[in-house]
């Protein structure tokens, strides 16, 4: 059993908590670095349809959509050193948060695959052809025409993947890494006010991802100042982006922790 709860453990919590507030916003940032990266790599075999990759990159998203984060954070922390000693590459001596970004890079990369190819397919394909019909090249046409809608189409489920990211950073400690919740562990088994710590540390979580969902609106709102707006000024959304938004969605959003079908 705990302490008795007193709440002034909750406020003298905070500024030790966010002193690690550095440490998680290093591994969101680092995990979606990576992992746009190699979203946007993955997507690409299954935008054209490649044979062969197209077939790894659907096992590729499979593997990180259907199982566990913390499974995936075990299996390159203790897995991967061993694979590449076979190559003889010891890795065995790298930080921890090297394997907690690559871990967490390629997880956000199967669902960020999703979002650039379920983003780019909802754009409507005849504008795509009257650009080239007005002497458009392929790259003034995707760059001009097909990649402003794709990124506001595809900033909504992009805002959901990074709070659930930021969420998803709290099994970091499972690995050593002492980010905000390994740090309210650690307060709490030093002074026994655990619910205090956590209480702490969830309206740090609270702030800063309200925090990201603010900026993210400003950037969806910013991207879609192209579309028409009525006599009263309010935005008009197009039936065809709106259907082809709620596939897109219903296909990326409600799939994470599914399996690829």
């Amino acid at each position: 059993m705990g302490a008795p709860f007193d709440i002034t453990y909750v406020f003298g919590y905070l500024p030790k908590l966010l002193s690690t507030l550095g440490m998680t916003l290093l591994i969101v940032g680092g995990s979606l670095l990576v992992g746009i990266v190699v979203g946007f790599l993955i997507a690409l075999p299954r935008l054209y349809r490649i044979p062969m990759l197209n077939t790894l990159a659907r096992i590729y998203v499979s593997f990180f959509r259907g199982t566990p984060i913390l499974i995936q954070l075990f299996l390159f922390y203790y897995g991967l050193p061993e694979i590449l000693k076979l190559a003889h590459l010891d890795i065995s001596k790298a930080p921890v948060l090297v394997f907690v970004i690559i871990t967490y890079g390629l997880h956000t990369g199967a669902f960020m695959s999703e979002t650039i190819r379920a983003s780019v397919t909802a754009v409507d394909r005849g504008q795509v052809e009257a650009a080239y019909a007005v002497g458009m090249t392929s790259y003034q046409a995707f760059t001009r025409i097909m990649l402003p809608q794709a990124m506001a189409i595809a900033v909504p489920v992009f805002s959901n993947l990074v709070i659930a990211l930021l969420k998803d950073t709290s099994l970091a400690f499972s690995l050593g890494v002492m980010e905000m919740t390994g740090k309210a562990q650690t307060l709490g088994s030093l002074t026994q006010h655990f619910i205090e710590a956590y209480i702490s540390l969830a309206l740090i979580y609270l702030v800063v991802s309200m925090t990201l969902e603010k900026l993210l609106l400003i950037a969806e709102r910013r991207l879609l100042r192209h579309e028409e707006t009525d006599s009263t000024g309010h935005r008009r959304f197009r039936l065809e982006q709106k259907s082809s938004y709620r596939r897109m969605v219903a296909s990326v959003d409600a799939g994470k922790g599914g399996t690829e079908v």
